[in-house]
């Protein structure tokens, strides 16, 4: 009797079929998730539009300078002292006097040099007296030449210790040298000089000068005479405007700086020494130039760049525009990213911003200089870049600006 065999399938078939099983189930379960993931997807909002503030590009005159800090001093100043020690009988000025030159202002007690210069006085008169006795006498032949020259030589010892007597009394006095404000006096009379000590600082505070320095790559542009215009801290709302008046010949060979010397009419004397300055030194003639805030340009290692508001349906035209240029093929204006991805496309008269490269300039204060990459009026934000790119939708809110001043001042919050 036969047999009969049932052929059933290889295990290697079987093992086959199941793997395509479950890929094809794999792939239905992620067809339908892809499907849930994009129709809610479209069902989201687009974002709302970034919030930014705005300023338009205008035409300025400015007026190219050099910067530095200064230092201010004294048209003359001294510290004054006795080079003689002796007690003080009379102090003649008070702190903060405006004194004379040539005033008195301390003395020191002279009583004994004074008697000495009476004594010198009255031998140098009866020195005199003999000499023009033995004068009338020579000429007759009375007394001899050796006589006469005797007594002339004896009256001139005699007058040369009257004017070293009179330097001797001139030393207990000490007289302001140039006129100008005393400082603070603290000597009394009553007390003892050391020579040497300081009495009073005495300062002429009308014209001042203002030292500071300049890199040697400014050299080409100082010329003694220009404009120079001082504000201060102390002076927030005031300029203090001068000439210069020197340069040095000799660059620091450290620094590779050069010393300047400005002067600076001072008649209120609000002005004191040792007080520092912002100096703006005037060079050349006024330049015209495209200018923006600084908080416009976004500065990156590949450029600077700003953020230009348009329409959207001149964004596209100038980016088409933009690619024709290149030599890109053309690409569906109509198409953003929202109506590529499902969602609404943005109406042709939204407001967003397009990335423009740049060329800045000088600076001034809160503002720069655009030299190339914008014209005339155009609509640059200011505030709010973090999260821009190109074509991104925004809204204009300018109730609060960034500095835009061309000669800032600090404030005190």
């Amino acid at each position: 009797m036969q047999t009969r065999v049932e052929k059933k399938p290889s295990t290697t078939k079987r093992m086959i079929i199941m793997i395509v099983a479950v890929l094809a189930l794999i792939g239905i379960i992620a067809g339908i998730k892809v499907m849930s993931v994009m129709k809610m997807m479209a069902g989201m909002k687009p974002p709302p539009p970034a919030v930014v503030s705005t300023a338009k590009t205008a035409y300025q005159e400015w007026q190219p300078d050099l910067r530095a800090v200064g230092s201010l001093r004294a048209g003359r100043g001294a510290d004054l002292a006795l080079d003689i020690a002796g007690l003080v009988t009379k102090v003649n000025v008070q702190s903060g006097d405006e004194v004379k030159e040539g005033q008195v202002l301390l003395q020191l007690r002279d009583s004994e040099d004074v008697a000495q210069l009476h004594q010198a006085e009255a031998q140098a008169t009866w020195a005199g007296v003999t000499f023009e006795r033995y004068k009338k006498q020579v000429s007759v032949g009375a007394v001899s030449k050796a006589d006469y020259d005797e007594k002339e030589a004896d009256l001139r010892t005699k007058q040369a210790a009257v004017k070293q007597q009179e330097v001797n009394v001139a030393k207990k006095q000490l007289r302001a040298p140039f006129a100008g404000r005393a400082g603070i006096v603290t000597i009394n009379p009553g007390a003892y000089l050391n020579s040497g000590t300081m009495v009073v600082t005495l300062q002429q505070l009308d014209p001042m000068f203002v030292d500071f320095h300049l890199p040697q790559k400014d050299l080409g542009d100082l010329k003694v005479g220009q404009k120079v215009t001082l504000t201060l801290d102390a002076f927030a709302d005031k300029k203090f405007e001068g000439t210069l008046n020197a340069i040095s010949p000799k660059v620091d060979s450290d620094t590779r700086n050069v010393q300047v010397e400005a002067k600076v009419a001072n008649p209120d004397q609000l002005l004191a020494p040792g007080m520092f300055a912002n100096v703006n030194v005037d060079v050349g003639s006024e330049k015209r130039y495209l200018t923006l805030p600084q908080t416009a340009v976004v500065y990156n290692p590949y450029g600077e760049t700003v953020f230009v508001v348009k329409k959207k349906s001149e964004a596209d035209k100038a980016q088409a525009a933009e690619a024709a240029k290149n030599g890109d093929p053309p690409k569906d204006a109509g198409k953003d990213k929202a109506g590529a991805s499902g969602g609404p496309q943005l109406p042709p008269d939204t407001l967003v911003v397009q990335q423009a490269f740049v060329t800045t300039g000088p600076t001034r204060g809160d503002q720069v200089a655009i030299l190339t990459g914008l014209s005339e009026g155009a609509e640059v934000v200011t505030s709010g870049q973090i999260k821009l790119k190109s074509g991104s939708p925004i809204t204009i809110d300018n109730k609060v600006q960034p500095a835009n001043s061309p000669d800032p001042r600090p404030q005190e919050h």
